[in-house]
């Protein structure tokens, strides 16, 4: 598809003009609100500053969390424009409102090089209504802010595969361009899908199968290995027949499961050994125990040292590597070998010349919560759900409106 993107924009020059501007920085909060992965922040600072070094006055919408169509101060994107103001250099503002009054006097006085934050944009509920009238309303509003001479680039991939009213209907309604993380990142994708040196190995982990199950579909055709651990893991293991004690398992995929390791018995490769534990607990005691030995009154939460081993011989000689989700919960130091001895060895396939492709969301946090460099990857998507369903072949709305005229 032909997408105009941010140089096409900054051609055409932004001096003085108010830019609109759709950024994910949907990031993680501690429980005392600050931010425990900037990863998304640092991601969308070079379309911003491209714009505000143009002079640019640039409005940016973005959105954290999920609250319920309502001001929620938890969820107050506060901490954002300070950690967003660090990076750029440069004092970020942010509006008291979505579009209210606050936000309407800030862009009015807003000058050359200038950057305004508003608030949450999930804070309005007309951002996520199905009603189309309801959205285009808001949008309208959002356009106000930029004026009559505004543009619209679209750089928040981690929500182009929403139809939301920032950031499908403002493109309705202004000149709209793709930002530099948007344009990567299908650029990447593409490379995913068409283009694919072999050996192609895909490594899935994560909760559920039915999140996951589109993509396994599509690239079970299309890839030499498919790697699955996770708490999803355990519900392949159930359909193959195995106890799984208890851990997570989702009983009504089980059939779907069976059908997938019948048809796709030389692509789809499973844990042989898990680390075990009485409860979710950080500090449950654990134990590594053969994946068809699993007992009654315990629960999986990683994948053990042997299957590290057996998946290291299928990635270490990978060509291309895909991977989206961990493989146990990293955040507890006693399940996160799994992940980390993983990602260690797609990290080394990279150095020595491996194409690979971490899929954002924990993914992308368990590389930094991990300490592992993050060039040694060749790409870490910012959108884990956004790259899923691009991968499985679905439209995109987000994307799709950008190449209309």
């Amino acid at each position: 598809m032909a997408i105009a993107n941010l140089s096409d924009l900054l051609a055409q020059g932004v001096s003085g003009r108010g830019v609109l501007v759709r950024s994910d920085l949907n990031v993680p909060l501690s429980d005392d609100g600050s931010i425990t992965d900037p990863g998304r922040i640092i991601a969308s600072v070079p379309t911003i500053k491209a714009l505000a070094d143009a002079g640019a006055k640039v409005v940016v919408t973005a959105h954290l969390g999920r609250p319920k169509g309502e001001p929620d101060l938890k969820l107050s994107l506060a901490p954002v424009a300070a950690a967003l103001g660090e990076q750029l250099g440069k004092d970020v503002q942010l509006a008291d409102d979505v579009v209210g009054r606050d936000a309407r006097a800030r862009a009015e006085r807003l000058t050359d090089g200038d950057v305004l934050l508003l608030e949450n944009i999930r804070f309005d509920p007309r951002e996520t209504s199905k009603d189309e009238g309801e959205r285009l309303s808001l949008a309208r509003e959002l356009v106000e802010l930029v004026g009559a001479t505004g543009a619209f680039v679209s750089d928040g991939f981690g929500v182009v595969h929403r139809k939301q009213a920032s950031v499908y209907d403002v493109a309705t309604l202004l000149p709209h361009y793709a930002g530099t993380l948007v344009a990567e990142e299908v650029g990447v994708l593409e490379r995913l899908t068409s283009s694919t040196k072999r050996p192609y190995a895909v490594v899935l982990g994560g909760s559920k199968v039915s999140d996951k199950l589109g993509v396994i579909e599509q690239l079970a055709t299309k890839a030499d290995s498919i790697v699955i651990g996770g708490g999803m893991c355990f519900t392949f293991l159930a359909a193959n027949g195995l106890s799984v004690g208890t851990s997570l398992l989702q009983t009504e995929m089980i059939d779907t499961c069976r059908q997938l390791l019948d048809t796709y018995a030389d692509v789809i490769r499973l844990p042989v050994d898990i680390v075990v534990a009485e409860k979710f607990a950080a500090d449950s005691t654990p134990e590594v125990v053969a994946a068809d030995a699993i007992p009654d009154g315990k629960m999986g939460l990683d994948i053990g040292p042997g299957s590290v081993k057996r998946f290291t011989s299928l990635l270490s000689n990978a060509e291309t590597i895909f991977w989206n989700g961990p493989m146990g919960v990293f955040e507890f130091p006693a399940y996160a070998a799994g992940t980390k001895g993983v990602a260690e060895v797609i990290a080394a396939a990279t150095a020595k010349g491996a194409f690979s492709v971490v899929g954002g969301g924990d993914s992308a946090a368990a590389v930094r919560a991990l300490g592992l460099p993050e060039d040694g990857f060749s790409h870490i998507s910012t959108g884990g759900g956004a790259s899923l369903e691009y991968l499985e072949g679905k439209s995109l709305p987000g994307l799709e409106v950008l190449s209309s005229t």
